[in-house]
């Protein structure tokens, strides 16, 4: 089993860390005027080499703990590990999942169909409408921060989170609706992250595929073995869980960063969950409207902190987005139409979600009995993404891991 997860994680090694790593000896063979004479060499990144290397260890890993029989037939195999809606940004299926499905009877139907192009409309609503047209806000301001001040690259930084989830949850919804109309079942990627009043309810709810898989191939096995410090060894455990996910998600000293704020968000709370729970409890503070309120604000700007980090920009610029909001302040900088069509999808987003986390089954237009009422909404995605939405095939974020 090592020896295999060793051969599957070699490819992501070199392509992904090669260039990082050979860049860092030419750096430092330069500070000391040390000459080195072979060129420096940049690799091109196989699509979706991180996912599916997630996925190709997941299996072997149910191999051998007999959760998954080994499967005989190779194109099944690779066909796991490379299903197309997958392979680009997830979500990072299991094979005890998928195999089933694939060596089963595949059929069309209408149901399946109804069903994936619903959600795929709904995804490029997410990506097309809110997504991209909050990327030109937010390059426009992070790739020119010295020319910005604090109040409008605070602004740029709350929206950036907006921007992740509307990208890579449209595109989760994307592929699984292609692969509900193949008629297979994907498990989903995101519920509704921005309602989590903790940072643990948070990454219950955000990316859920890679948290699992995270759980169960990383921070459970290193908990059990930790068990023996308690709960400071669910702190060692949870630390380094997400300094390795920083780490998988680029070989910057940025995204190392964003793992261990994440570790530390998450070990405060554990560290405290019992003291909070009982204040909790003493003053019903679980069913207050105004408690919920902080929670969930609090919840988000921990998060939009921690993404500071995560943008493709140097640890310098990182730094200076929080010195200048904090000492730089000034006038915002207001792209009138941008942050106006903006705010549409964001409102009709947020709505949804609301709807969907208090009041499910109300007000409901894509799955309304009315066959008018589901038609018209229909329509009024479809005509909000070729008005506002950004049809210029602007990259997903995720395509770079």
């Amino acid at each position: 089993m090592y020896i295999n997860i060793a051969v599957v994680l070699m490819p992501l090694f070199f392509f992904k860390y090669f260039t990082a790593i050979n860049d860092g000896i030419f750096n430092i063979l330069e500070m000391y005027e040390m000459r080195w004479f072979l060129p420096k060499i940049h690799f091109l990144l196989p699509v979706g080499i991180s996912f599916y290397t997630f996925m190709a260890i997941g299996y072997t890993i149910d191999v051998y703990n007999e959760e998954v029989e080994a499967e005989k037939n190779i194109g099944i195999v690779a066909l796991f590990i490379s299903f197309f809606p997958l392979i680009l940004s997830g979500p990072i299926e299991r094979a005890g999942n998928m195999i089933p499905q694939f060596k089963s009877d595949l059929k069309l139907n209408h149901t399946n169909f109804s069903t994936g192009l619903k959600l795929m409309l709904w995804g490029y609503f997410m990506k097309l409408v809110v997504a991209d047209r909050i990327a030109i806000y937010v390059d426009a301001v992070y790739g020119n921060l010295s020319h910005h001040n604090g109040d409008t690259i605070l602004l740029t930084s709350l929206l950036y989170p907006i921007q992740v989830y509307a990208d890579l949850g449209g595109y989760s919804l994307i592929a699984i609706g292609v692969s509900k109309i193949l008629g297979l079942n994907v498990m989903p990627n995101f519920n509704r992250p921005f309602f989590a009043t903790s940072m643990a309810e948070f990454w219950r709810r955000w990316h859920m595929s890679l948290i699992t898989w995270l759980t169960d191939y990383v921070y459970t096995p290193l908990a059990f073995s930790f068990r023996q410090y308690r709960i400071f060894g669910i702190v060692l455990a949870l630390m380094v869980t997400f300094a390795l996910s920083g780490i998988w998600h680029g070989a910057t000293l940025n995204y190392v960063v964003w793992g261990l704020m994440q570790g530390t968000f998450l070990s405060i709370e554990a560290l405290i969950n019992k003291r909070k729970s009982k204040i909790e409890n003493q003053y019903g503070l679980k069913s207050n409207f105004f408690y919920l309120i902080f929670s969930v604000c609090l919840t988000y700007v921990l998060f939009a902190v921690s993404l500071v980090f995560a943008y493709d920009a140097s640890f310098k610029d990182a730094l200076m987005v929080f010195d200048k909001i904090i000492f730089k302040r000034g006038s915002l900088f207001l792209d009138k139409t941008t942050l106006a069509y903006a705010f549409i999808g964001v409102f009709m987003l947020f709505l949804s979600e609301f709807r969907d986390e208090y009041f499910p089954k109300t007000l409901l237009f894509f799955n309304n009995k009315v066959f008018v009422i589901r038609l018209v909404s229909y329509l009024c995605v479809a005509l909000l993404i070729l008005w506002i939405g950004v049809l210029n095939g602007g990259q997903f974020i995720y395509f770079k891991f």
